[in-house]
């Protein structure tokens, strides 16, 4: 990877993006790396938890400018093209089936929002400042806007869309976009024990209450939307893993899924 930087510890695989000197911005190259590793993770029975986070002192600034001025003379189709694959790269991280924890060390910008709404749970340091800021380059979050929206709630991105204010974590925090602020100190001991929290409890449960959560989160409770909870619920309790949860439990023993 020429723009990212992997490690793999016990089940926690992290994705750290690697171009501090332009903030971590990125490209169509990140854009492409970013989507590769992410579908690929997906395919690792070992991985059981993906972090990810930025080198330097921000999370990630957004585009990079010299990317947004290639753009600069672009048509609606060649638009239409790089824009794709932003989505794709979302997408990516939205669906993976692994569950994902953002390490925000610093300043998120943009585009940068929208890896951090893409993820499961974000932890902040309580210095980082946030930025939805398209509006003041006569742009628009749109690609961006259905995770962003999700994660902040929409009668908050009607105000930070519109305005294109910075805010800082503990207004993040309030509106429900990151779930956790600390001190920079105690960013790595906070993402540690989510991180440990998630590789500890049954894998296929994860990645199936993961599933549920997208299923059911902003659906309207219908007779269907039931009758999959039920489904899901005998599904779960019937496969192997959930025997063996439930016979550990009541034999008063770890699971075979705990890591040695």
């Amino acid at each position: 990877m020429k723009h990212l930087t992997l490690h793999f510890d016990r089940g926690v695989e992290t994705v750290t993006l690697n171009r501090p000197e332009v903030r971590n911005a990125f490209n169509d190259e990140v854009i492409a790396e970013l989507t590769a590793v992410f579908s690929e993770l997906a395919k690792r029975p070992e991985v059981r938890c993906v972090v990810l986070a930025g080198n330097g002192p921000a999370f990630c600034a957004g585009a990079d400018l010299n990317w947004m001025k290639s753009m600069a003379d672009y048509g609606r189709e060649e638009n239409l093209a790089d824009a794709a694959g932003l989505a794709r790269m979302l997408e990516a991280l939205y669906h993976c089936p692994l569950p994902t924890i953002a390490r925000v060390q610093g300043d998120t910008y943009a585009g940068g929002m929208g890896l951090v709404a893409a993820c499961d749970i974000a932890v902040s340091v309580d210095t980082a400042q946030f930025c939805l800021s398209e509006v003041k380059l006569g742009l628009i979050p749109a690609t961006i806007s259905p995770y962003v929206i999700r994660a902040m709630g929409a009668r908050a991105a009607h105000r930070y869309f519109l305005t294109a204010e910075r805010f800082g974590a503990e207004e993040a925090q309030r509106i429900g976009f990151v779930h956790q602020v600390v001190k920079a100190e105690a960013l790595d001991g906070a993402v540690t024990a989510l991180a440990q929290s998630l590789v500890s409890a049954g894998p296929e449960a994860v990645k199936a209450c993961k599933k549920l959560l997208h299923d059911v989160a902003g659906h309207e409770i219908t007779a269907g939307l039931v009758r999959r909870t039920v489904e899901g619920i005998a599904d779960i309790r019937a496969s192997d893993e959930g025997r063996e949860g439930i016979q550990s439990f009541l034999g008063k023993r770890k699971p075979t899924w705990l890591l040695p």
